[in-house]
């Protein structure tokens, strides 16, 4: 892997800007070709990354490779006999996606159970689980996901509503989120919990004023329950895996970073690959906690080592779990949180790690060689994971590492311009501040902390390098279209609010494309690869319906995928309209 580019990448557009003198055809200008393509994609708007304020007409691809950009004219000397044509008629063309933080099996294995995404209120949400019950009798627990905050009262889901509606089998829901569950009396029951039950470690079983349940547990008081929940066969996750991965080809995504995982699931990539069902390039990062065993770093140790010069997996990476989130209150902050009481017990929320145990595993992975990653959501946690990684880094002199911190939604100003200075990547979910889901955010953050509200743009200012993804599926959508909407209107798909949530943290077309394209290249050491439609890159792109540049931003989230092409084969075709 390829590790060319030094810190303040997204500071230096004029080294990219080299390559936007004019057409080029192959990878010298003027070239005649050497042979016929494989595929030619003709008269349409192409944007091959950068800076580049002018498109190019034509593309050409010999096998998984592009080989030429250009003009129409210019390409048609690379058809032959056997060569396929796409008539692009207009439509824009892009790297294929890159998500970089999912949760990807997880997200799969949901598109079985109940979807409560989008739901609006709490009738809609009750309404969508009883369908699946009664669809579904013969399954011994109810699962889902995507339930937000917002739709109950003081945010929180109560067993009662559940209850209601199916008593007679266990019951837990995931929120959007992923931090929080939302159990019946029957799962409950099932793993003992009552009020007597504690629970010590980070996250809480919530109660009334009674001290009774609620049926909603926080962050790690889930494992009460999900530990009783039967746990799918390697062939129920493949099966899972691969509806997922038509998802993700429908949707224009053609590179995927897991921000979690574990030896055995990346077992299950690798068996797709290995039998040709893996239309994506992957990235795994293993979780690890603090009861990691020397030998187990030992073990992810040689996987990296393994997958090093693999063709489309790697596994160069770990993730660490620092903190919470903030409309659960467990994530960590600098000052405490606006909506608690005084007599709250966490009034600024709390780290997920010992600081101390943190800091030294951050010390030992960075020398083992990893990439890390640290979910870190409130502005306290944030400043512990720069700590962590300038701690780490200045004892073992590694440069170029590109750790990483996931999600930032809160950032103290003082901190803004260390992640260049570390060369730290900022890696950031857009769809997560859709202002139809942060009232209750909002509340928790105040009025005072709103200004750095997922701050891309002071970030983007301070010189950071932004890596877009989407966190699937805690997230309201996996659709990178959704995030690119998000990213540069700041508004909901039907507009509100009309001047845009924190508008000055709006970020521009091109650096939000940017951030779901070359950055995430960048943050798997793939930039020479992938992530520009150069000519010698990768052929991974995609067809859109509309020309994102042309168009009013506000109509950004209209645009479907038209063709998703992954290593210069269609993997994607959207049907066609009657």
């Amino acid at each position: 892997m390829k590790r060319g580019i030094a810190w303040g990448w997204w500071l230096v557009p004029a080294l990219l800007l080299v390559t936007f003198a004019g057409p080029r055809v192959s990878s010298q200008s003027g070239a005649e070709p050497s042979a016929p393509a494989d595929l030619v994609l003709l008269d349409g708007r192409i944007w091959r990354g950068g800076t580049a304020t002018v498109l190019e007409e034509a593309l050409a691809i010999r096998g998984n490779r592009i080989v030429a950009t250009g003009t129409t004219r210019q390409i048609q000397s690379w058809i032959g006999p056997s060569t396929r044509v796409v008539q692009l008629e207009r439509q824009l063309v892009v790297p294929g996606f890159n998500d970089s933080h999912l949760h990807f099996l997880s997200g799969s294995l949901g598109l079985t159970r109940v979807d409560l995404t989008g739901a609006a209120t709490v009738a809609e949400i009750l309404a969508r689980i009883q369908n699946y019950a009664q669809r579904h009798p013969e399954v011994p627990w109810i699962l889902g996901s995507g339930w937000e905050y917002s739709r109950f009262p003081g945010g929180v889901p109560t067993k009662s509503y559940l209850d209601a509606i199916v008593p007679d089998r266990p019951v837990f829901l995931s929120a959007y989120d992923g931090h929080s569950g939302w159990a019946n009396t029957a799962a409950l029951k099932r793993a003992g919990i009552d009020a007597s039950t504690t629970y010590e470690g980070f996250g809480e079983i919530v109660r009334n004023e009674a001290g009774e349940p609620t049926g909603m547990l926080k962050e790690g008081a889930q494992s009460l329950v999900r530990r009783l929940i039967p746990s799918p066969t390697r062939a129920e996750k493949l099966a899972a895996l691969r509806q997922g991965l038509t998802l993700a080809s429908s949707l224009g995504l053609t590179s995927l970073q897991n921000a979690s995982g574990s030896p055995e699931e990346l077992s299950l990539y690798e068996e797709l690959y290995r039998v040709g069902e893996l239309p994506v390039r992957f990235s795994m990062a293993f979780s690890v906690g603090e009861q990691t065993s020397p030998e187990m770093v030992d073990y992810l140790t040689s996987l990296k080592q393994r997958y090093e010069r693999h063709p489309q997996i790697r596994a160069g990476s770990i993730k660490f779990m620092l903190d919470g989130v903030l409309e659960s209150h467990t994530a960590a902050l600098l000052d405490r949180y606006s909506d608690l009481p005084a007599s709250s017990a966490s009034p600024f929320g709390e780290l997920a790690w010992n600081a101390q145990a943190y800091r030294e595993m951050v010390a030992t992975l960075d020398r083992r060689g990893f990439q890390l990653y640290t979910h870190a959501i409130g502005d306290r946690a944030v400043r512990e994971a720069l700590l962590a990684y300038e701690l780490a880094q200045t004892g073992s002199r590694r440069l170029n590492a590109r750790h990483r911190v996931e999600h930032i939604e809160t950032l103290s100003p003082a901190d803004a311009d260390r992640f260049l200075r570390l060369g730290v990547l900022a890696s950031m979910q857009p769809i997560h501040a859709d202002p139809g889901t942060v009232d209750v955010w909002s509340r928790a953050v105040g009025p005072e902390r709103l200004p750095l509200a997922f701050p891309w743009a002071t970030l983007r200012r301070a010189g950071a390098t932004l890596v877009f993804g989407s966190d699937w599926p805690a997230c309201i959508s996996l659709d990178p279209i959704r995030g690119l909407h998000n990213a540069v209107n700041r508004r909901t798909t039907d507009g509100h609010p009309p001047g845009g949530w924190i508008p000055a943290q709006r970020l521009s077309l091109t650096e939000t494309l940017r951030a779901y394209t070359e950055a995430g290249a960048y943050a798997t050491f793939d930039e020479q690869e992938k992530g520009r439609l150069d000519p010698g890159q990768l052929a991974d792109l995609v067809v859109l319906t509309e020309d994102l540049f042309a168009i009013p931003a506000i109509r950004i989230h209209e645009a479907r995928v038209r063709l998703t092409i992954f290593d210069g084969r269609i993997v994607y075709q959207a049907p066609r309209r009657p």
